[in-house]
């Protein structure tokens, strides 16, 4: 069995949060246990359809990936502006502004640059995050 097959059969479904300490078109920062350690990520909640005051939302986006900007060398992803570039939802770092798409890690100025992403979804009313 190769290492990475060995560290995807390690990966298993954790709660994270509750849905309601998500901010709407924001991120937020949380501690996760992964098999290398802990990490530092970034969650990001974008809603999708409409949303009546009082009413939760039909259906969302999640992301997680690295709360570490590699080119400001912090932990400020979370911090970042979310929005849209060319059709894909990506995040801004609040120090750069180095772009990151929140689907894969990718940095939009950069392709050397990459962060780590994380499976992540809802479960009731529980963020769950695969680590």
């Amino acid at each position: 069995m190769t290492t990475a097959a060995a560290k995807i059969m390690t990966q298993t479904w954790q709660p994270l949060c509750h849905r309601d300490d998500l901010v709407p078109f924001s991120g937020i920062a949380a501690w996760i246990e992964t098999d290398e350690g802990p990490a530092q990520i970034a969650i990001f909640y974008i809603p999708v359809g409409p949303n009546t005051p009082g009413e939760a939302d039909h259906e969302c986006e999640l992301f997680a990936l690295d709360h570490h900007d590699p080119f400001a060398n912090a932990n400020v992803i979370a911090r970042g502006i979310v929005g849209d570039l060319q059709g894909e939802p990506v995040v801004a770092s609040p120090i750069y502004k180095q772009h990151f798409r929140l689907a894969d890690g990718q940095c939009l100025e950069n392709d050397d640059v990459k962060l780590r992403t994380w499976p992540v979804g809802l479960e009731g009313d529980q963020v769950m995050i695969q680590a």
